[in-house]
Formats: C-alpha cells, structure tokens, sequence
C-alpha cells in the first residue's frame, strides 16, 4: 500500500489559497493549512468593531476556509520575529510599507520548518504567476523557493504548469495535468474554478487584508516610529493604527478620537495604558492620549474632543479627563472651530 503524501498549505483567508488546497486534495493529499499572524492582518477584527461595516462578514476568514475545506488550521504568532521582515526587508518595500517579497520568503520558510517538524512531504500555496507586483511575477518565484529553503518542495497549483516541475510532481506523488496554468491578474478563472468546486462563498477574490499595503495606515506606522524616535511597535500599536481619527497637534503628542461608538467601547480597554477623556456635558466620543502632553496638551485635547461630540457649537463644553489609574477630573474648555485644526494634524 502506498503511502499517502501530506501537504501542508499557506491559509490567507482568500480564494486563491482556498483553491491551491483544494486542488491538491483532490489528488488524494491529506492537507493542514497554516496561518501566520504578524498582526496587520485582521481585516475581520476591525469589521466587527465598526458599525459602518455592518454589510461586511465578521470572521476569521483564514479559520473559515479551514473549515469549508475540512481541514486543520494551525495558527502560528510570528508577531516578534515578523519585525525584522518589516523593519529591514532585503528586497524592499512595495507602494507603501509592504514588504511583499521578503514576507513571502519569510512564511515559506516557517512553513519549510513546520513540514519537517511534524513530518509532513511539501508545501502548497496559491500564488498564481503575474497577480501581484512583488512577490508572484515569473522573475521572483523562483527567489521565493530558492531563499526560504522549500526549493522544489514549494507547490503552486494554480499556476504550476506555467513553473517547472517540482518534487511531488516528478515523483508522481501529484499529477501536474490535474493542476492548473492561471497567470495575470484577473481573478476570472478563479471563480470558475470555485464553482466547479461548489465554493459559493469567499472573501473578496481581489483581496489581501494586510494593513501595510494601505497608504493611511502605512503613513501612521511612520507617524508613531518618527514620534518615539525608534522604529519598534507592538500588538497594541498595531491594532489602535486601525482605528479612530489619529490628530498630532504637536509632535510629543497625538489624539486619538473615536468615529462611533463600536470603536470607542474597542478603545475603551486601553484606559490603563493611556490618559483617556470623554465629553460629560454633552454627547461625544472617547479619546486616547498618546505620547508626553503637557497640562496646556491636554487642555488642547479636550477641546479637539469636545469638537468631535454634539456640544460642537457650544460656548463651553465639560470634558472628563482619565489619568491610567482611572482618576478623574473635569475641565471646561471650548470646542475648536473646525478650521481650528488644520489638516496637517490629522495623521
């Protein structure tokens, strides 16, 4: 009896690698996917958090493509060692601070490490020739398998006919006239393909939830490394980056200001990490302070604060201000007019 070959598949929570596992399990390969998570990547959280995106799915789409495909997810915090990837890329940035190529690189190599810890035969993703400016052109896949070690072990059914053959094809562990030739950036012959495989629901077939491809959020990473004079972050960073208006009147310290109540009740779990302030006169948002304000700061917060609440208009507004201990004291400021606060704050 022969043995049965297992694979081990790079789960984005998309079409394209929901595909590339199907397809090998249609040969009779047991399949585990793997997700890693460096934190940018949680297009589900804010959803969930923010009440405009109520027509939006709110779910872990990595953990619910497991479980269309029947298979075992195995999600891997790489958030640490994810730093270096992002902070000193070898092959550089894309438009804004995606490193696709080398964070491509990066998780095929954790994958490389996981299939031989836990016996596993080669590695599937659904990268497809030509669909990304990076990291899938015909010149950089052959970087990808060479530097994260996987070589020939490294699997692309979606375009593996448009790629030379590699291990589990030449030993016939999978047939390449079973696998797939798809190029270019229309995502068309995806869509057929998740039909044939009765696949009715998926993410956005054009999308990838990684946060550093987003101008705005790429702009605040600056905006917090040029502030704290490092180039460092933390989960805690990383997630607050996503939400709220970001306003840095000065450059020691920064407002956040949340745009609804979702996000404010998120925010709300960051009290003991910064000094925090919310309209007691009137309805109005939560506000974080980040940074070194001074008495005058914050003075010039509330009243930033008492902009964004329905006491706008008003002559005076009383703003609750929140030290980490969770002491309060009230303050009574007027509202700033909005050309009061020139776009240059807004981050």
């Amino acid at each position: 009896m022969s043995q049965q070959r297992k694979a081990v598949a790079l789960i984005s929570g998309g079409l394209d690698s929901m595909l590339a596992s199907q397809a090998i399990m249609e040969q009779g390969i047991h399949v585990e996917g793997i997700n890693f998570f460096t934190g940018f990547c949680v297009e589900g959280h804010t959803h969930a958090i923010r009440k405009q995106d109520t027509d939006k799915v709110k779910r872990n789409n990595s953990l619910w493509v497991a479980e269309q495909l029947g298979i075992k997810l195995h999600i891997i915090d790489i958030i640490e060692e994810y730093k270096q990837v992002l902070l000193n890329p070898k092959h550089g940035y894309g438009a804004n601070l995606n490193p696709c190529l080398d964070c491509k690189i990066f998780m095929v190599n954790k994958a490389k490490q996981w299939m031989q810890e836990n016996g596993f035969d080669f590695i599937i993703t659904g990268e497809v020739v030509g669909q990304r400016p990076m990291s899938q052109r015909k010149q950089t896949m052959p970087i990808v398998a060479a530097e994260s070690g996987a070589d020939d072990l490294l699997v692309r059914p979606l375009s593996a006919q448009n790629l030379p053959a590699t291990l589990p094809e030449r030993e016939g562990w999978i047939s390449r006239d079973k696998l797939f030739g798809f190029s270019g950036r229309s995502r068309k012959p995806q869509m057929e393909l998740a039909r044939e495989y009765g696949f009715t629901d998926y993410a956005q077939p054009a999308g990838g939830c990684c946060f550093l491809t987003d101008e705005a959020y790429s702009l605040k990473l600056v905006d917090l490394w040029k502030a704290r004079g490092e180039r460092d972050y933390d989960l805690d960073d990383v997630m607050l980056l996503k939400v709220g208006r970001h306003i840095r009147p000065k450059p020691h310290f920064k407002v956040i200001v949340a745009r609804e109540d979702g996000e404010a009740r998120f925010m709300s779990g960051y009290k003991k990490v910064f000094v925090s302030m919310n309209c007691a006169s009137h309805r109005g948002p939560l506000a974080l302070i980040d940074g070194t304000p001074s008495e005058d700061d914050l003075l010039q917060a509330a009243q930033i604060t008492a902009r964004y609440g329905q006491g706008r208009e008003a002559e005076q507004v009383e703003v609750t201000i929140r030290d980490r201990e969770g002491n309060e004291r009230n303050v009574f400021v007027k509202p700033l007019l909005a050309d009061e606060i020139p776009e240059a704050w807004f981050v």
